[in-house]
């Protein structure tokens, strides 16, 4: 049983227990880890996990499954992906399967377990996914001036008497998962940091499961407030899911990055490069364009330097990646 504990800095913990074939893990060496679980080495120092030393571990599938964060309905994304799945598999010469998950928690245990090979992470879930499934981002979504990312705001009524979240104390704020950077681990370090207040102590929480519901439940006036990924949120006006004049923000973060792309690490080194390929080639479809308005094209990233500010508000919550 593989199990994710990350501890808050209220004193609770967060399990989350996945199970483990034996496909995903590798004879255990002597090499570098850091944050990463036993059974990955980092012997380049760049904090993901290297391709193990053993040929007979590579992973080299003839059915390459691709997933997206579910941060939304998984069937609009299907259809959203669907060029850029026929693009994949033209440049690798494999069958693609863009596969939908409901849950963080799935999409953790698919890439652990061996079942899942090229994927979308959301950004608070990049580190967990790193060290504790090996997962190795290497491209995200920007514009073509480099520019990238979103950002969280806490949003409430538009007839909310709700100005700041200061506010907020003794009132309910709705976060998405324990995963999300936006939907909870941002906002915690932030209302704990610059307004002084801890949840459960000066305010309650509720958990919507997603960034969607989230916003529905505040659009519909079930939430009094709600931590939520900007992008989601312009996404579904654009969609005309949410009408505007309904909804508003009183309070807005610095930019994040976003969703990470990234492959299993176990992975054939050649099949790795012609995934490499398909991102950077992709020419993005009207229907892409019009969904990820934001960006126009994927960059490369590397994990220990473009996410390092994730690390450090899992820091500042006191969150620690421990794999068992």
């Amino acid at each position: 049983m593989f199990k994710l504990l990350a501890g808050v800095a209220a004193g609770a913990l967060m399990a989350l227990s996945l199970t483990v074939s034996t496909t995903a893990v590798q004879a255990e060496e002597e090499c570098n880890r850091g944050t990463l679980d036993k059974a990955y080495c980092d012997r380049d120092y760049n904090q993901t996990a290297d391709l193990p030393l053993d040929e007979a571990q590579w992973a080299d599938p003839s059915t390459i499954i691709f997933t997206y964060t579910p941060v939304e309905d998984p069937a609009v994304y299907a259809n959203v992906w669907k060029g850029f799945v026929d693009h994949m598999a033209k440049t690798t010469g494999r069958k693609v399967v863009f596969f939908p998950v409901q849950s963080n928690a799935a999409q953790l245990e698919a890439m652990r377990s061996g079942r899942l090979h090229v994927a979308g992470f959301n950004t608070g879930s990049n580190p967990i996914a790193v060290s504790c499934a090996g997962f190795v981002p290497f491209a995200m979504m920007a514009k073509n001036d480099a520019s990238f990312g979103y950002e969280m705001e806490i949003i409430v009524p538009m007839d909310s008497k709700l100005q700041s979240p200061a506010d907020l104390k003794g009132k309910t704020l709705a976060f998405t998962s324990p995963t999300s950077n936006s939907g909870f681990k941002a906002p915690s370090a932030i209302l704990k940091g610059e307004f002084g207040l801890v949840k459960d102590k000066d305010f309650k929480a509720t958990f919507s499961g997603k960034h969607d519901n989230s916003i529905l439940g505040v659009y519909n006036g079930d939430y009094e407030a709600a931590s939520i990924a900007n992008s989601v949120w312009a996404r579904m006006k654009r969609r005309g899911v949410i009408k505007p004049g309904k909804i508003r923000s009183i309070y807005k973060s610095q930019t994040f990055p976003t969703t990470g792309y990234g492959h299993a690490h176990n992975l054939h080194p050649v099949l790795v490069a012609k995934i490499k390929q398909a991102f950077v080639t992709y020419k993005w479809g009207e229907l892409f364009k019009k969904e990820f308005k934001k960006a126009d094209r994927f960059i490369g990233i590397t994990h220990k330097f473009d996410w390092a500010v994730i690390r450090g508000i899992d820091k500042a919550n006191g969150v620690s990646y421990n794999c068992k």
